[in-house]
Parts: structure tokens; C-alpha cells; sequence
């Protein structure tokens, strides 16, 4: 009974404390009352700057580790890939090798220049189509390949540049062509004349030096 009364009158104390009837000069003579309430707001205050100042920063250095693991894990991941997979990408740099090596040795060299005209010559003639004009131009040089136009202008039908075409595509150096243009040549109804644009390579191996 009598633990009753004191509870009753603890929570009556509660109750019916004010801070603002307080001497905040003389804190000792506060009643018990008010220092709990005082300790517990100061106890409060503490756990929650402590919460900011340390677990807060925890919890983000926390989350930056976590983010470096994901992204050391993935780089870790992506290595094995390529190591598991490394004599596959060996194989597969020595067949570009080869075909590489294969086009270099399409692209004519120096003095080779003058037999391809001859045989783009031999291809027009073959064909049937009288050789008006073969026209090489200046070399061009760009950063990994040096390119030779040949102007051509040729006579005959469309079957005969047809065949002419399909000649030089079926040469062993690599010629392009290009920039064609047909038109009547005046000599007879079938009879047309073709200007076209050849380009043969070199590589430039001047950057290797």
C-alpha cells in the first residue's frame, strides 16, 4: 500500500514539474523529479550526437566499402574471364595476325605499281574494251596506308565494262573502284564510254621507323 502511495505521488511529481518554476542558478535544490527529467534530456542529447558524430560516419564508411567490394568484385570477375578465356583471345590475335599479314601482302610495293597498271590494262583489253586514257595520280599518304588513283576511261558496251569490273575485283592486289560515270560515246548506238576511278594501296611504312 504504502509502494503505492509513493508511485502515485512520484507520477504526481511528474505531472505537475515546470521548468520555467525551476532556479536554473541552483540546480541543487531542483527536486528529484527534475534532475531525472534533466539527466534523461541530457542522456538523449548525448546518444544522439554520439549517433551523429561516430555511427553516422560509420555507417558511411560502411557504405563506401561495401560499394568497393561490389566494384573489386566485379573487376575481379571480369579478370578471370579473361583468363579463363586467354588462350582463346591468343588463338583468335594470331588469326588476325594472319589475315592482317594475308592483306598486307594484296597491297602492291613500289615497284610492283607499274605491273598492276598493266594488268588493270590487260583486264579492260580482255574484256574487250578499247583503253582511252590510264591516268595515275599523285600518291596520297595517310596515317597508316599510302593510296594511288588511276584515272580510266574506257569504250565499249555494258557487257564488256561488266566484265572489266569483275576483273579487277578478281585481282590479286587489292583496287578499288570508284566514282564512275557512263555517257554515249557518239560512235554508234551500243558504243559507251566509262570514266571510272581506280585506287590501289601501299602500306605506309614509314611508321614503323
Amino acid at each position: 500500500m504504502a509502494d503505492k502511495q509513493n508511485l502515485n505521488a512520484l507520477l504526481d511529481d511528474i505531472r505537475n514539474f515546470d521548468f520555467n518554476d525551476v532556479d536554473w542558478n541552483n540546480m541543487g535544490s531542483w527536486p528529484i523529479v527534475g534532475k531525472v527529467i534533466l539527466c534523461l534530456i541530457l542522456s538523449g542529447g548525448i546518444l544522439a550526437l554520439g549517433y551523429f558524430l561516430l555511427i553516422s560516419t560509420e555507417r558511411d564508411s560502411l557504405a563506401r566499402s561495401q560499394a568497393n567490394e561490389e566494384k573489386l568484385r566485379k573487376e575481379f570477375e571480369n579478370k578471370a574471364f579473361r583468363v579463363a578465356n586467354l588462350n582463346e583471345y591468343k588463338t583468335q590475335l594470331e588469326e588476325m595476325q594472319t589475315t592482317f599479314g594475308a592483306l598486307l601482302k594484296q597491297l602492291p610495293q613500289d615497284t610492283e605499281i607499274p605491273g598492276l597498271i598493266d594488268d588493270i590494262s590487260a583486264a579492260a583489253l580482255n574484256s574487250g574494251l578499247v583503253l582511252k586514257t590510264m591516268d595515275p595520280q599523285a600518291l596520297k599518304t595517310t596515317e597508316f596506308y599510302k593510296e594511288l588513283p588511276i584515272n580510266i576511261e574506257v569504250e565499249g558496251d555494258y557487257h564488256q565494262m561488266g566484265a572489266f569490273v569483275s576483273g579487277v575485283a578478281a585481282m590479286p592486289r587489292i583496287v578499288t573502284l570508284h566514282d564512275f560515270s557512263i555517257s554515249r560515246s557518239g560512235k554508234g548506238a551500243e558504243k559507251l564510254s566509262m570514266k571510272i576511278l581506280a585506287k590501289t594501296y601501299q602500306y605506309n611504312s614509314d611508321k614503323e621507323k
